[in-house]
This record gives structure tokens, C-alpha cells and sequence, in this order.
């Protein structure tokens, strides 16, 4: 399975309850009954936001002893952050030129002449 496209992932991140949910197991792994007692949502729903945040690779799960325990995944938040590392990068790169252009002093009126002229 191909890790799935960033506006995917970043939809996943735009619900606040999986934002908590992925910032509390970037602390240590939690089962979802442990993560339901110090989020104010219920367990089953806890379980669905993990399902997406699964779905997106952002999250794995395994089975220690009784329970599940959920954990963030490194390697693709990492991938995430230098694919945005990227992006704003180019975005600075295109701001910058824009920013040289509109600072560039106007040609006089005779060198706006002569371009019109040849």
C-alpha cells in the first residue's frame, strides 16, 4: 500500500479531537480507554478517529498483553513534515521573487521609450 497523498493526511489532521489524539500518542503509546479518559469523547468514538488516523499511516496498533495500544508513527510524521518543509520553502522562494519585482525601480521614461522602439 502506497502512503496516501498529502491533502489526505492533512484532512485527517484537520479534526481537533485526532490533532489531540496523535499529539497525546507522540507522548507514549495509549490504549483508546486510556486515551478516552483524558479526552472528553467517548471510547467508541475514540475508535473511529484512530480507524482514520490509522487509514492515513499515522497511527499503528498492537496488541500488548489485554489491550490495544496505539502509537504514532515516526517515519510517516517525519515524511510529513519535510514534505511541508518543502512546500513552505517553495512558497518563500515565490514570495521573495515577487518581492524583488515589485521593489525594482521603474525604468526612466526615455529607457521605457527606447524598449518601444526597437
Amino acid at each position: 500500500m502506497t502512503a496516501p497523498a498529502l491533502p489526505v493526511v492533512c484532512a485527517a489532521l484537520g479534526d481537533a479531537t485526532r490533532w489531540e489524539i496523535l499529539t497525546r500518542l507522540g507522548e507514549g503509546p495509549m490504549s483508546a480507554s486510556a486515551l478516552a479518559r483524558v479526552l472528553p469523547v467517548s471510547r467508541q468514538a475514540i475508535g473511529k478517529h484512530l480507524e482514520v488516523l490509522r487509514e492515513v499511516g499515522l497511527v499503528e496498533s498492537e496488541q500488548r498483553g489485554r489491550e490495544v495500544v496505539h502509537l504514532a508513527v515516526g517515519a510517516r510524521l517525519g515524511a510529513l513534515a519535510r514534505e511541508l518543509d518543502r512546500i513552505g520553502r517553495s512558497w518563500e522562494s515565490r514570495l521573495l521573487r515577487v518581492k524583488e519585482l515589485a521593489e525594482r525601480p521603474e525604468p526612466d521614461t526615455a529607457e521605457r521609450r527606447s524598449a518601444y522602439d526597437t
